[in-house]
């Protein structure tokens, strides 16, 4: 044998056992797709996001996996932009995933969703709240956080028993933003509280300096907003700086520490409607101190919905004895499964059976605590 051949024959003996060591590895794993902001205005939500899920898979493999197998997250940026959504969609389906944790944002949701329901992948949103997403008969899309026709009530009640004279209600013109703000408005109309405003301002501008004189003119001493923290934040600042001294609310998408960097202390005594603090349920303490040991903080909104999504997809892997996606979603639609934010069970729809949300007051500096209920104030 020259020296060639020899060489040639050792390559594709080196080949053959890299791609045997590459298919073994495939068969004992799971791949999961974790696809959300990791860019863009709302990256900070993305963080809570991918640290749930990473962790989750973390703790999983280290009680053995499922059936077996190691889970292997595989990561993807959709910048919360319908567009780059569709595409992560695309990729996630050419990159032969078959479970998805995300979307995070409704508008990049739901459109991401309509390509994993065609495909058959089962999908987990712990933070897309529009009802609009399970709203169409899919039998592959669930999610573990409530919906904005659960939310908006909540924050409604809470601002009924305030009894405020003249709210306005403004949104970000976006399918979350709109939605939520849509529902508190008609229940407010319903009980008799007036709604001088209800008006959509522009995401990522700068000056909201026109809007806010409208509402000082107004006489507005109340104002709820749907939406995310960057434009809560600067709404905040500078309705301040103009002398408005009405209190501002929001939906979970303005419940972001960044708010206070942005406000300052304009953040102080605003109120905000967000998943109980599962962090603070003493079962889970030694989670919380796993997060502490990374130097992570599981406080976050989405941070343990997330984690219970990959818990749901484990369960409804192990409960399937399958990883065939089909079979996967008809497990999770029958069963009930222990996770960090309750035993959770899903409806006909994909929503969670029994969610609640919690008023919340934001402090600047100092950690947000329950809102004093609106009845006794």
């Amino acid at each position: 044998m020259s020296r060639t051949h020899q060489k040639a024959t050792q390559l594709l003996s080196a080949m053959i056992l890299a791609g045997l060591a590459s298919h073994t590895l495939a068969a004992d794993s799971i791949k999961i797709g974790i696809a959300g902001p990791k860019t863009g205005p709302v990256a900070q939500y993305g963080d809570m996001q991918f640290s749930g899920a990473r962790m989750a898979i973390e703790q999983i493999n280290a009680r053995g996996g499922v059936d077996g197998k190691q889970l292997v997250a595989v990561e993807y940026d959709d910048a919360c932009d319908p567009k780059q959504a569709v595409a992560v969609a695309n990729k996630v389906v050419n990159d032969g995933v078959k479970f998805v944790v995300g979307h995070l944002c409704s508008s990049s949701t739901q459109p991401a969703s309509d390509i994993y329901e065609d495909e058959r992948i089962v999908m987990i949103t712990p933070a897309a709240t529009s009802p609009e997403l399970t709203a169409r008969g899919y039998t592959m899309i669930f999610r573990t956080i409530g919906l904005d026709n659960a939310q908006g009530p909540a924050a409604a009640r809470y601002i009924v028993g305030l009894k405020p004279r003249n709210v306005a209600v403004l949104h970000d013109k976006q399918q979350y933003g709109e939605g939520i703000a849509t529902s508190v408005k008609e229940i407010l109309s319903k009980e008799g509280i007036p709604v001088a405003m209800f008006e959509g301002i522009n995401a990522g501008e700068r000056d909201y300096a026109s809007i806010l004189s409208r509402l000082k003119q107004a006489n507005v001493d109340f104002v709820y907003f749907g939406g995310y923290h960057p434009e809560m934040g600067l709404l905040l600042r500078q309705a301040k700086e103009k002398g408005l001294t009405a209190r501002f609310m929001g939906p979970e998408g303005v419940g972001n520490d960044s708010i206070s960097q942005i406000a300052k202390d304009a953040s102080e005594g605003m109120l905000v409607t967000l998943p109980m603090s599962f962090d603070q349920v003493p079962a889970n303490q030694a989670l919380v101190a796993a997060f502490a040991a990374k130097q992570e903080n599981p406080s976050g909104p989405f941070v343990l919905p997330t984690y219970s999504a990959v818990e749901v997809i484990a369960g409804g892997i192990a409960a399937a004895k399958s990883e065939d996606p089909e079979k996967v979603a008809e497990a999770i639609h029958a069963g009930t499964f222990k996770t960090p934010t309750g035993d959770l069970s899903f409806d006909e729809k994909g929503d969670l059976k029994d969610f609640k949300f919690v008023v919340y007051e934001w402090h600047y500096g100092q950690p947000k605590t329950p809102a004093q209920d609106s009845a006794s104030r």
